[in-house]
């Protein structure tokens, strides 16, 4: 029960911050002129979105922090994942600094951002073989069954980190989405690691650190909707991916990934069948990639986009948990 009601006010006091720090950080950023920049091939609603700040991700990494500070959560579990997220989070800044203040359209070259996101996989590899709930085994869905990969586990893991950072990375494309669709995430996340608490004390952290983010996911929802006031940004998106991440590395379950986390999967799926099928015979499979482009350029709403990737989320969040 007490630890519950630790995972309710971890949710309320990550949501209240991340409510209350848009109005402070989202006219910083306006005076830094840290406007996005759209894509001219892109959907030509989005033209109207050029100048809104972006980089809005401070407000969810300071509100992870500060809910976890405040409530004295100093478990081990919740330190790495607060780690990798910063990790990730500085290859994201780093990527939008270039790219917003520096004027540099390019932002990290994708090799430089492939390199900083390997260190940090490997890293997190490393750091659950030797500390997860599980060290080297993994749950399998659906069966009650665990495989220990042993030496495979750490290539393994690298490669499910990176695909799943820029799988989170690629949904941030509309107001709202990639925010909506982590905040379910991490919600079914936490109500796992909380069904699996008797089994080992990490996974109280692991929960609890799942709601934070959850929560604040919530709060910064109320400035990323449409329409949207701040963008999250790349270090906001890699930030998110790294939680995402380090969450499932840690607690033995990134078997799961690809089911609550499905739309992240579809999306990233989209885009490397679109650029595999370009490269081979000049045309596309989407008529634009990531999927939720697609989708608007068939004449969906963003509105609508955004809420049928929600919707499928929470469906594949409800079979993930019953999966266990």
């Amino acid at each position: 029960m007490q630890d519950n009601i630790q995972i309710i006010r971890v949710i309320i006091v990550s949501f209240l911050i991340a409510l209350f720090l848009g109005p402070v950080v989202i006219p910083v950023l306006k005076r830094l002129k840290v406007g996005q920049s759209i894509r001219e091939d892109g959907p030509q609603t989005h033209l109207s979105k050029a100048g809104t700040p972006t980089m809005g991700g401070i407000i969810i990494i300071l509100a992870i922090i500060t809910s976890i500070v405040t409530g004295r959560l100093f478990t081990r579990e919740i330190m790495a994942v607060i780690f990798f997220m910063l990790g990730f989070g500085a290859v994201g800044f780093i990527d939008d600094y270039l790219k917003v203040v520096m004027r540099q359209n390019e932002g990290l070259k994708p090799s430089q951002k492939i390199i900083g996101q390997l260190i940090f996989s490997v890293l997190l590899a490393w750091y659950g073989s030797r500390y997860s709930a599980m060290g080297t085994t993994l749950m399998i869905p659906f069966v009650n069954i665990h495989i220990d990969l042993g030496v495979l586990y750490i290539p393994f893991i690298v490669f499910i980190t990176l695909g799943t950072v820029n799988a989170v990375n690629l949904t941030d494309g509309l107001d709202g989405l990639n925010t909506g669709v982590t905040l379910i995430v991490m919600a079914a996340f936490s109500l796992i690691a909380n069904s699996l608490k008797d089994t080992n004390q990490m996974y109280e952290g692991i929960a609890l650190i799942s709601a934070a983010t959850s929560g604040t996911c919530l709060g910064f929802l109320k400035h990323n909707a449409n329409p949207a006031k701040v963008f999250m940004g790349d270090i906001g998106s890699l930030a998110l991916g790294g939680i995402v991440s380090a969450v499932a590395v840690l607690s033995g379950t990134v078997l799961f990934i690809p089911i609550i986390g499905g739309i992240y999967f579809v999306e990233a799926l989209s885009v490397i069948i679109q650029v595999s099928h370009y490269k081979r015979t000049r045309r596309r499979v989407f008529k634009m990639a990531p999927l939720h482009h697609h989708f608007e350029m068939c004449g969906w709403k963003e509105t609508k986009v955004v809420g049928v990737f929600w919707i499928a989320t929470l469906i594949l969040a409800f079979v993930g948990i019953y999966s266990i």
